[in-house]
């Protein structure tokens, strides 16, 4: 996971690259995605929401606070921004509130798949 968010194929920008923007870049690749490459609008669409379903998955399995949707959500949120803070002030990468939204999503994916399995482990 390092390695995609911090050094792969990465080049040390000349500025901060931002978007506070809500929504802004997911719908630049859903509306334009003529303008993209496959590869590049897959990874950035999907990519970003698998990329922390395993998040989703373990925390609940390995700290039983992770199973609520919110407690999840909010460590999600906070971990997530610091990568993408982090991504910005070293300049490999941008930090976009869109990765955060799908980032997050597909954390929350891990945990509705991982409930089931949480259930019957009550039993």
């Amino acid at each position: 996971m390092l390695n995609l968010l911090f050094l792969r194929d990465r080049y040390m920008m000349d500025g901060y690259a931002y978007n506070f923007v809500p929504f802004d870049t997911i719908q630049r690749y859903v509306v334009h995605r003529d303008h993209f490459n496959f590869d590049t609008w897959f990874k950035n669409l999907f990519g970003n929401l698998v990329l922390f379903i395993p998040i989703g998955m373990f925390l609940p399995l390995l700290n039983t606070r992770f199973r609520s949707s919110l407690m999840l959500i909010a460590v999600t949120v906070i971990l997530i921004g610091i990568i993408e803070t982090a991504q910005m002030l070293l300049r490999v990468g941008s930090f976009d509130i869109d990765d955060i939204i799908l980032n997050t999503a597909g954390a929350w994916i891990g945990l509705l798949l991982t409930r089931p399995f949480m259930r019957r482990e009550k039993r």
